[in-house]
């Protein structure tokens, strides 16, 4: 489990295809802390730590996952949003994320609005129903409140502090981020899928 509230900057070293897509990962963090096996959200999706050196981590990637998120456009040299697991007694500052990726949403417009930066993207139709107007989504790991929604497009502000402390100051119109909904909106569905 993470929260959405991205805590190093990461940047793609390697990416080998082998049976799945192996990614070396350079990081700030202190990879004597991390234990093989531990989960990292990677642009939001959550990763298992397979070989660790001193400033960076090794993760195979699955076929189901490239299918899913936007991995499969990683380049070497790519900045990447990272966030370990939540321990016990963490603060909880964002949502409750997973870092199971559900789709692929589109910058589809940037715009000024006050110090921040407003965005528009457009998300899935089959995930669309599950945004909702002040509720959370996690974008490439990020945990953002939504501001408005219209059919399938929905708008979110980033502060200042977000675009410098993350990947969003270098996003454009027309990148593809991955896109989380909140696991609330899901079993609520669900359960009144089941209901009806």
């Amino acid at each position: 489990m993470f929260t959405g509230i991205v805590t190093d900057i990461g940047d793609v070293r390697s990416l080998e295809r082998r049976g799945d897509l192996r990614a070396r990962i350079g990081t700030r963090y202190d990879t004597q802390g991390i234990d093989i096996g531990a989960s990292i959200a990677c642009s939001g999706v959550c990763l298992t730590v397979v070989q660790l050196g001193p400033d960076w981590f090794d993760v195979e990637i699955s076929a189901e996952t490239l299918d899913k998120t936007n991995i499969g456009q990683w380049v070497e040299g790519q900045k990447i949003n990272l966030e370990r697991a939540l321990k016990v007694g963490d603060e909880l500052g964002g949502h409750i994320v997973s870092g199971h990726v559900d789709g692929l949403a589109e910058i589809v417009e940037m715009r000024p609005e006050g110090d921040s930066v407003r965005y528009t993207f457009d998300a899935p139709r089959s995930l669309a129903r599950f945004i909702a107007p002040k509720g959370s989504v996690a974008l490439d790991g990020t945990s953002l409140t939504v501001n408005e929604v219209d059919d399938t497009q929905f708008g979110v502000n980033i502060i200042p502090h977000t675009q410098e402390v993350t990947t969003w100051g270098a996003s454009k119109v027309g990148d593809k981020v991955n896109l989380e909904i909140d696991t609330l909106a899901r079993y609520v569905a669900r359960l009144a899928e089941m209901q009806g």
